[in-house]
């Protein structure tokens, strides 16, 4: 299993299982920082169009493209059933944010094979190692 900073480091595309449009909330401040320092986050909100000014999609299946990693700001309660929806969509990295657990998650994760993170916030390790999004091989000029 990778660390928290290889996986941020190695992503481009974050999906935010319960991206929020209220500016005083965590599920709005973290993705909105990830996303000021170069990554691209893709809102999972069934209730909104727009968060972030990206199109929000109702559920992670809806999302057309790959994405590499799923940050759910769910409660602990929610966070399984969020874990099997981003398996389904064959998500390489699960990361639970901080004060989010779920034991059942973690052993359907692993079992899979996928990197899992819980309690953890992606911001703190994006700002404790100063990462910024990787460049893209396209945008890279030699």
């Amino acid at each position: 299993m990778r660390s928290a900073e290889q996986i941020l480091r190695e992503a481009r595309t974050i999906a935010v299982v319960g991206a929020s449009r209220d500016r005083s909330k965590t599920a709005h401040a973290v993705p909105l920082q990830i996303q000021l320092h170069g990554w691209r986050i893709v809102p999972v909100n069934p209730f909104a169009d727009q968060i972030f000014g990206e199109r929000a999609y109702r559920r992670l299946a809806d999302i057309p493209f790959p994405v590499d990693v799923v940050n759910v700001f769910r409660p602990s309660a929610d966070a399984t059933q969020v874990v099997k929806d981003a398996l389904a969509i064959g998500a390489p990295a699960i990361w639970l944010q901080q004060d989010i657990y779920s034991p059942a998650g973690r052993a359907l994760a692993e079992a899979a094979g996928v990197d899992f993170l819980e309690n953890t916030c992606i911001a703190v390790v994006r700002a404790v190692h100063a990462l910024s999004a990787p460049r893209s091989p396209a945008a890279d000029p030699g």
